[in-house]
């Protein structure tokens, strides 16, 4: 207890010097934290993916379409239990900055190989007999204040025209890792909109098809089954596991990725230099005292002590408030960025990093004026005091 109030009052002896520095650890910790949150809601998508579905696309990417027969030719081979797909729709909602993601979907399928995805019976009933009824994530009703029964304007951009759903359920997921921002609505409206418009080869056909394996052991062997059912046809696929699908779209932003990892570290070592310099000014300034500290028998590892805790408690007041900001911050940022990132939380994984970030500030600022001060000679540091 004694060394205790000895570090705390040590440590805000120069208080405007002390809380200033606090403020660059509070500052660099939460600024740490939510860049680390940010890389982890990137890769939400790919954490929340199963082992029984495959995702099968064009060969060429994703902006070229597939036969809507395709579907049961999918379906006949061995270890394919279910088979769905869904397209892209597109379109906007009052504004281009209410963004968020909405899929025309095969709904008796669909919600067979999503069960992450959790509707009441009466829901999916109401979906189903209403051609003209969407389902919505609980986050996205949240965001604009939706609920069942309400109608959605969206103005077509992909599929032209004005359009207007109505919400027939709001599904609630699983767990935190499952996306609770989509909008879904009927594939078969979609192509009978583009049918009266264009051909019936362009309304039967469908972004993706998501394929439900009843092994996950041969995810391998039944992707490489569709791929040669459709080899050197005019529209050939691709198909691999939906994990491998999500890190393939997180692949594209891999510099930004990057670049958010080394901010975040750099912040680190810019706070650490700062909290470095701190300890060396401290240090200098108390030489005398530890000189007498010497002089009146207390060994060198008593000063090493008292350099290290207080380093130590001042990184973790700092620390603690950071990881504390953490989570306004993420909120806000949530937000700001609307549907952006299907999920956005503060991770324990992240609160962990943000520890031993102070952790490491705390000792590695003290380790330099630790070691000189446990070697400073007695009759050279008595000659400070005035």
């Amino acid at each position: 207890m004694f060394l205790f109030k000895l570090l705390l009052k040590n440590a805000f002896r120069h208080k405007l010097r002390t809380l200033l520095t606090m403020v660059g650890l509070v500052v660099a910790i939460s600024s740490f934290g939510l860049l680390r949150t940010i890389v982890d809601a990137w890769y939400a998508g790919v954490d929340a993916t199963s082992n029984t579905r495959l995702i099968t696309r064009s060969s060429i990417s994703l902006g070229y379409p597939l036969p809507l027969y395709y579907g049961e030719r999918i379906r006949k081979i061995e270890g394919v239990g279910n088979v769905t797909w869904a397209n892209w729709f597109g379109g906007i909602y009052i504004d281009r900055k209410n963004f968020f993601a909405r899929f025309a979907v095969d709904g008796a399928s669909y919600f067979q190989l999503y069960p992450e995805y959790r509707l009441s019976d009466a829901e999916k009933a109401a979906f189903m007999a209403d051609r003209q009824g969407a389902i919505v994530g609980r986050k996205l009703a949240q965001r604009f204040g939706w609920k069942v029964g309400d109608t959605i304007p969206l103005s077509g951009t992909i599929y032209p025209g004005n359009w207007n759903f109505t919400i027939r359920g709001i599904y609630n997921a699983k767990d935190a890792r499952t996306d609770e921002t989509l909008m879904l609505m009927h594939w078969s409206l979609v192509a009978e909109s583009v049918r009266k418009r264009a051909s019936s080869a362009v309304a039967n056909q469908v972004g993706i098809y998501v394929v439900g394996i009843t092994d996950p052991t041969r995810a391998s062997a039944v992707s490489q089954e569709v791929d040669a059912l459709f080899k050197n046809s005019a529209a050939e696929t691709r198909t691999e596991t939906e994990k491998a699908f999500q890190l393939g779209i997180v692949s594209m932003s891999q510099a930004v990725l990057m670049a958010i990892r080394a901010v975040s570290f750099v912040v680190i070592l810019i706070i650490m230099a700062v909290m470095a310099n701190t300890m060396t000014m401290t240090a200098r300034e108390r030489l005398a005292e530890y000189a007498t500290l010497k002089a009146l028998g207390f060994s060198p590892g008593f000063v090493v002590k008292l350099l290290f805790g207080e380093s130590l408690m001042i990184a973790a007041i700092g620390g603690l408030a950071g990881m504390a900001l953490t989570f306004p911050l993420a909120i806000g940022f949530m937000k700001q960025t609307g549907s952006l990132f299907k999920v956005f939380e503060v991770s324990s994984e992240t609160l962990l990093l943000q520890a031993l970030a102070a952790l490491g500030v705390g000792l590695i600022a003290a380790a330099w004026p630790a070691w000189k001060m446990s070697r400073i000679d007695i009759v050279q540091g008595l000659r400070h005091i005035a």
